[in-house]
Order: C-alpha cells, then sequence, then structure tokens
C-alpha cells in the first residue's frame, strides 16, 4: 500500500455524457496526489460517487472544469451545497477553488445568488466560508503548482472556437495523468500526452443504419473521437494505460464494441472506464473496482 505522500490515483466517478442512466453517471473524475485531491468536471451523480468512496467533500481541494456544457457542470451545485452541510459527507468550512475556461467567474457569481435563500438559512447552522467560491479562468499552460503537484491545461477542440474547453495534465512524483476533456483528434492533446502514464481519452461510436446515422455521426465525430481516431491519438502518445471515459454511444453501439474498433490501429494496454474505477500510478499501474455501496 503506498504512504499518503505517495498516492497517485484516479477514480472515474462518473464515465457518462448526457443521457440520464444509472449505470454511468455524468463525467467526472477524482484525481488525489499526496495530499491534495481534486475534481475535474462535475457531472450528474458526482456528489453520489464520492460518497461512496467515502470521502467528505470537506477533504477536496478544488474544482477544475473541462468547459461548460451541462453535462459536465450539473453536478456542481451538488457538490457544492451539499458539501457545505455539516455531516459526514460534507464539512466543508473553507473557500472552494475553481478553475475553467472563460466564463467561470459569471457561473461562480451567479450561482450563489440563486441558492441565496438556502444559503441565508444555512449560514445559521454552517460556516459561511464553506460556501464561498473562488474562481480563476484559465489559459492554456500550468494552471497549479504546489505540493509537488502540478496541473497544466492545454486546448482542445469541440465545437471549435464556439466553446472554450480544455484537457488536463497532472504531473506528481515523477508520473502523469492526462484527461482529454471533450474534444475531437486533436494534436495538441497528443502532444501534451506523450509518454504519460495515464491517458484517460473521450469517446463516441455510432452504429445501425448508416443512412440513418451518416449525418450524425458527421456532427458528432466534429466534436468528439471515434474509436478509430482515438487509436491514432494512442499510438502516437504512448502512454502506458489508456483508459476510455466519458462513452457517447449512439444507435446500436456498445461498450464492448469500442476496444474492437480500436484495435485496427492500436495495440497498447487499453480498458473502457467504469464508474468508480480506481488507478493506482506508481511504478507499475494498477486497476480496480471500487464496489462498497452507498451508507446511509
Amino acid at each position: 500500500m503506498p504512504t499518503e505522500q505517495e498516492i497517485f490515483r484516479v477514480t472515474l466517478l462518473g464515465t457518462g455524457a448526457p443521457p440520464p442512466v444509472l449505470n454511468r453517471f455524468g463525467p467526472s473524475t477524482l484525481v488525489e496526489a499526496g495530499q491534495q485531491k481534486f475534481i475535474f468536471d462535475a457531472g450528474r451523480g458526482a456528489m453520489q460517487r464520492l460518497h461512496q468512496l467515502g470521502i467528505p467533500f470537506a477533504d477536496i481541494s478544488g474544482i477544475f472544469l473541462t468547459h461548460h456544457h451541462s453535462d459536465h457542470v450539473v453536478g456542481f451545485p451538488d457538490l457544492w451545497l451539499t458539501g457545505w452541510i455539516g455531516r459526514p459527507w460534507g464539512k466543508r468550512n473553507v473557500p472552494l477553488p475553481v478553475w475553467g475556461p472563460e466564463g467561470t467567474k459569471e457561473m461562480m457569481e451567479y450561482l450563489p445568488k440563486a441558492f441565496a435563500v438556502d444559503i441565508r438559512v444555512r449560514s445559521h447552522n454552517y460556516p459561511v466560508e464553506g460556501i464561498k467560491l473562488l474562481p480563476t479562468e484559465i489559459t492554456e499552460g500550468p494552471v497549479f503548482d504546489q505540493d509537488g503537484v502540478k496541473v497544466t491545461a492545454f486546448k482542445v477542440d469541440h465545437f471549435a472556437e464556439k466553446l472554450p474547453a480544455y484537457g488536463y495534465r497532472i504531473d506528481y512524483r515523477g508520473r502523469s495523468a492526462v484527461l482529454s476533456g471533450d474534444t475531437t483528434f486533436n494534436e495538441n492533446l497528443i502532444e501534451h500526452a506523450r509518454g504519460a502514464d495515464l491517458l484517460v481519452h473521450e469517446v463516441t461510436a455510432v452504429s445501425g443504419n448508416a443512412a440513418e446515422n451518416a449525418q450524425q455521426l458527421k456532427r458528432i465525430s466534429a466534436n468528439h473521437t471515434t474509436p478509430e481516431q482515438a487509436a491514432v491519438v494512442f499510438s502516437r502518445a504512448q502512454p502506458k494505460l489508456a483508459v476510455y471515459n466519458h462513452l457517447l454511444l449512439f444507435g446500436g453501439a456498445k461498450a464492448d464494441d469500442l476496444i474492437p474498433a480500436t484495435r485496427k490501429n492500436y495495440a497498447g494496454p487499453l480498458l473502457v472506464g467504469e464508474d468508480l474505477m480506481q488507478i493506482e500510478i506508481g511504478e507499475k499501474i494498477e486497476v480496480q473496482q471500487f464496489v462498497q455501496t452507498i451508507s446511509t
């Protein structure tokens, strides 16, 4: 077992996308590096998954957003507000740092206004500092560097210039994990992911009636990455382990189809992510599925 200082762990809190299914909650990833615990994106169900892990929101160092599509942020109010409540799964008593693209400051300014009544009432019982938000709007480059943990943001291509979107690289103790965020095939991502220990990459697939899905696939692949395209990313970046996340499946496409489609152009280590999959990054990369049920 690694010591607290040695821990470098990535847990997929949610591996889904907009569809409101129960087996894949919205996109959200927990990264633990030494004493730092960061959440990247806050999709639907992030608070429930964090609770399953037995990690109180008070322990979270901050939240990074890749972009502002609703499926990546709808869980944020739940984490923020529920995590403030003085119960074992909450108890936050210090402000929450939030990093994200342009528009993050505006979002963090208006959320307290939207929940002003709740905040006013609960402030009689819980510390006001615990509900404060500290937003920082990012550009490409290092955005956090403390206690040996370095987080670097890099631009990706998701709806091109219409939607500012970033991926993140986390470096700790000579190891690295890269989170693609939402993107189509992207050279900048490949450059930032070269030689990473772990590359968590989004994926989309369409199957079924070819005529019906041709237009849909054209639209989707302009903003997301197909398994065939991801294979090129993996073969060029050469991570020690690649994991699919943010599964966006249309028609009759299934998760089981993703790896065979990728194998046409990539033969390296590859897994399809599941909610609560935990990846320990050390001399070896170890993967296990967290299965503890929610306590009451």
